[in-house]
């Protein structure tokens, strides 16, 4: 089974929409756990216009599942992971004022700079995944870097799949298969949805964890929250 790691930020945002501590972060993130996700995701960008550092300092010891801390390794963002040591870490190449992620890792071009972020993280006990375009041979550089996984990111299969075209899953199959060849675990996150999710899961050999944030929030605003998740977890089995 595909587990679910479900992505707070939405939740940050809308607590800092409004200022004050509703919804509380640390609640919902219990919430899911207790509805049965696999692990909690959050992404802390300098801006802290979503989830906040502090955030993650008060996540750390409450997280029975998975803890996922995501983001470009700054300084700051090592700082705060080292700190304290989640399950997994994954590394997004993304700008300070970049909306969302938008692009991976070019594992050729930027290999030395991974290795030494990725080996700190390592000596730490932290497993290490690394976000990249779903580009065989990038996959297959991601290796040298000394990471444990790859993240495949995916909004371009979910906007080929909204257009009623399935072979947009052909370039993931084939990442994913080398990924398997040289040792990599997979993950994949972005823009995955109830719609597409099961169609991704089943073509794709090794999925170990898939990371959902925005779809699934958005979702639960019809669903309620305990549902989607539920149907989630119905799909990835």
């Amino acid at each position: 089974m595909t587990k679910l790691s479900v992505n707070i930020n939405k939740i940050a945002t809308l607590r800092n929409s409004r200022g004050g501590d509703v919804p509380n972060v640390l609640k919902v993130a219990k919430d899911i756990e207790g509805f049965g996700a696999e692990g909690i995701t959050v992404h802390p960008r300098p801006d802290e216009r979503h989830i906040r550092y502090q955030d993650v300092r008060d996540l750390a010891p409450a997280v029975t599942t998975e803890f996922n801390i995501e983001g470009n390794p700054i300084k700051q963002f090592i700082d705060l992971v080292l700190e304290n040591k989640p399950t997994q870490v994954t590394l997004v190449p993304d700008a300070e004022d970049a909306i969302t992620s938008n692009a991976g890792w070019d594992t050729i071009k930027h290999k030395d700079f991974l290795v030494e972020v990725i080996k700190e993280f390592k000596q730490n006990g932290i497993r290490t995944s690394i976000f990249v375009d779903p580009n065989p041979k990038l996959v297959e550089a991601a290796v040298n870097t000394g990471t444990d996984r790859v993240e495949l990111y995916t909004e371009a299969f979910a906007e080929k799949y909204a257009q009623g075209n399935e072979n947009g899953i052909l370039p993931y199959v084939e990442c994913a298969k080398v990924a398997q060849e040289v040792g990599l675990g997979i993950n994949a996150g972005h823009d995955l949805s109830l719609k597409n999710i099961k169609f991704f899961k089943d073509n794709i050999p090794g999925l170990l964890e898939v990371s959902i944030g925005h779809a699934l929030i958005a979702e639960s605003l019809y669903e309620g929250l305990e549902s989607v998740i539920n149907q989630y977890l119905s799909l990835l089995k």
